[in-house]
């Protein structure tokens, strides 16, 4: 796959880090603090649990980082327990980002990337936090425009928050 030369693609690059930062961020308020028994909290339809999701938006990264390099693949994992998916998560978001960061090529435009597994791993990020109140361990609601997210934080150390309610 020949790599894609894009008008603008270092800001693009850049506000692509930014947005990895930022979903890090928001992510890391889901899974952290979460008791183990979240993992396999089910609401009885046929959804995700909490794990399974947290296990697809690890793959969503595996996958984003492969379309990235130009080989595109796909797996399906079986979660781990929560506190090793967390882990497992954060690792490949972060590896994602460090290729991103880099003066690599990408095989896909930012957009590209963005309007697929990143998309996809911020919805899933609001769907754990309302797992996570309908499971009776909500977390606490945050001014997010305030929060400290800065491009290349995107492992699960991150900033305290600014101003929670």
């Amino acid at each position: 796959m020949t790599p894609i030369s894009h008008p603008g693609g270092d800001s693009s690059r850049q506000l692509l880090r930014h947005t990895l930062a930022t979903l890090a961020y928001r992510a890391g308020k889901t899974v952290r603090d979460a008791p183990e028994s979240f993992a396999a909290f089910s609401t009885g339809e046929k959804g995700r649990t909490p794990a399974h999701i947290l296990a697809h938006m690890g793959d969503l990264f595996d996958w984003a980082l492969s379309i990235a390099k130009g080989k595109q693949e796909w797996n399906n994992s079986t979660p781990l327990p929560w506190s090793r998916e967390a882990e497992r998560f954060f690792k490949t978001l972060q590896a994602f980002d460090d290729y991103l960061a880099s003066d690599a090529p990408l095989a896909a435009s930012p957009e590209k990337l963005f309007q697929g597994p990143v998309a996809d791993a911020l919805t899933h990020t609001g769907q754990l936090a309302i797992l996570r109140r309908m499971a009776g361990c909500p977390m606490r609601g945050e001014n997010y425009f305030r929060a400290e997210i800065v491009a290349g934080r995107a492992g699960q150390d991150q900033a305290a928050p600014v101003q929670e309610f």
